[in-house]
């Protein structure tokens, strides 16, 4: 989701103490969400966690964006684009967007294909720190006929295409204003980044106290509906106990992807309910193939058949998570619905004779603040123990984990052996910015430097054919090579719970982005 990756991740949102003092029907129009870490940028073309998504799709908004069953449906496009509208050129290569022309951005411009082209352009620019350009890098050129129409031409045909370019899989960019970035050489370290004056989006910026709160406002010329929510309010709180005290004491109306150890406590909170969402995602394991001796096929199978997938989920999640055996869930139309591998210690310590046990601890990280990832880190520790390989756990906070590769981040600069992580990706079964030798960072999420020229083949197989049945049949061989080469070991498919008050409706998140439909989103009077 993004991974991302994966993108990745929780802030708490809390009333400020002076809005307390106001009339109950000035709070009850204020919406109060709690997140776990701080956003790294609010320029949505330098997203590098779904924390960071969350918040800038509150802010801005993409072409397509997808309905709470991930069906792609028109935001700042008027229609999605297909073979049958004529928006997909029979033989694949072109592709053309018409903008709703009701759309503005808040300083009054219209949200034009100028602003598609230069957005596309910034991503691609090797000068920013855009963390994947995973199918615009496959765009030729884009024409521009008249304002409202963007032409897209592409270099070869690919089959994720309309559910990637500004829309919901793989990385979900959103489109930024042209007249506001194009002076600039790069993006990385511009104001807007954090003061983002002009935006298109149901709701536009106040202020942003890093590592605190940030505080939103409704925008009245929002081109959809005016939002029903007038203000938001987030704040940072880096202790998930924290946040679940905060529900129970309804200082907060959403808790924003709680882990899933918090579930049986949240479950019990008088007016709180948890609303799941399927999503194409796990957690697991990335397993950094850059470093030895990880480099061995050996010793990687030797840490995939050591670790009991199926205890840690019936410990971890309490029932509420399916076991996976590969990355794309059985839900999702291209899952072979492979057998999940069960232990086997003696055939671990087999491998493990032949290739040679690590003769160093492995170091193994995750985010300090998800409490679920924390257990499993020690979880998995004691799993490798019992073979004979020994770690060491380091915990970071989860902006410094998922950064940028040109902003020092742990993942993207390969600064680990073995990595505990969420991972989000998006409506199409798509797994390539994982997993093909192009996507090593800072050009893309394959963290595991995972590069095997049969999945180089497969891809080309799945990304190249418009056929379902024929991108189906590549998926099935592709799964099967993760499970064989392990450079990613999921434990459990992710049904993502979010917490809400009972008085916070019109929730209903895509299997994507929980803000997609922000401006139908309301809080009744307490």
């Amino acid at each position: 989701m993004h991974s991302a990756m994966a993108a990745l991740l929780c802030v708490l949102i809390l009333t400020l103490p002076a809005c307390s003092q106001k009339s109950s029907s000035t709070t009850s129009n204020i919406l109060r969400i709690a997140i776990e870490q701080d956003v790294k940028t609010l320029n949505p073309i330098l997203a590098s966690s779904t924390v960071d998504i969350f918040v800038q799709r509150l802010l801005f908004e993409p072409l397509i964006t997808a309905d709470v069953h991930g069906q792609p449906v028109p935001m700042l496009a008027l229609s999605v684009p297909s073979v049958t509208n004529g928006g997909i050129s029979r033989d694949g290569l072109t592709v053309t967007y018409h903008l709703r022309r009701s759309a503005r951005w808040t300083d009054g411009m219209p949200v034009t294909s100028d602003d598609v082209k230069f957005s596309w352009s910034a991503i691609v620019n090797p000068q920013n720190n855009a963390v994947s350009r995973h199918g615009y890098d496959d765009i030729a050129r884009i024409d521009s006929p008249d304002r409202f129409t963007a032409v897209v031409h592409l270099k070869r045909r690919f089959a994720p295409f309309v559910a990637t370019f500004f829309a919901e899989s793989d990385q979900p960019y959103s489109i930024v204003p042209a007249h506001v970035l194009r002076s600039y050489r790069d993006i990385n370290q511009v104001g807007f980044n954090v003061n983002p004056a002009v935006s298109d989006g149901p709701f536009r910026f106040v202020s942003w106290a890093h590592g605190d709160r940030l505080i939103l406002d409704r925008n009245e010329k929002f081109f959809l509906a005016m939002p029903r929510v007038r203000r938001i309010e987030i704040r940072v709180v880096p202790n998930e106990n924290t946040s679940v005290n905060l529900l129970r004491t309804h200082e907060i109306d959403f808790m924003y992807q709680p882990s899933i150890i918090t579930n049986p406590t949240i479950r019990q909170i008088p007016g709180v309910r948890v609303v799941w969402v399927d999503m194409n995602g796990y957690v697991g394991m990335q397993v950094n193939m850059s470093r030895p001796p990880l480099n061995d096929a050996r010793v990687r199978e030797a840490i995939a058949r050591t670790i009991d997938k199926e205890e840690l989920t019936r410990t971890l999640t309490f029932g509420q998570e399916h076991v996976a055996s590969a990355d794309i869930p059985n839900w999702m139309w291209a899952s072979p619905r492979l057998p999940v591998l069960a232990p086997d210690l003696a055939y671990a310590k087999n491998l493990l004779r032949k290739a040679g046990r690590p003769a160093a601890p492995l170091l193994l990280v995750t985010d300090v603040a998800n409490a679920t990832h924390r257990r499993l880190t020690v979880e998995i520790q004691a799993m490798l123990h019992a073979v004979g390989i020994e770690t060491t756990i380091k915990f970071y906070p989860a902006d410094l984990l998922y950064a940028p590769a040109g902003m020092g981040g742990i993942m993207h600069t390969g600064r680990f052996d073995l990595a505990i992580v969420p991972w989000y990706a998006g409506i199409d079964p798509d797994n390539s910015s994982q997993l093909l030798c192009a996507m090593f960072p800072p050009n893309g999420y394959n963290l595991s430097r995972y590069c095997n020229p049969e999945m180089e083949v497969l891809q080309r197989e799945a990304l190249g054919s418009y056929d379902q049945s024929r991108r189906r049949t590549a998926y099935k061989k592709i799964e099967a090579l993760v499970v064989r080469d392990n450079p990613i070991i999921p434990f459990w498919w992710m049904r993502q719970q979010e917490a809400i008050s009972s008085h916070f409706k019109g929730f209903a998140p895509n299997p994507v982005t929980e803000s997609w439909n922000a401006w139908q989103w309301s809080i009744q009077q307490k």
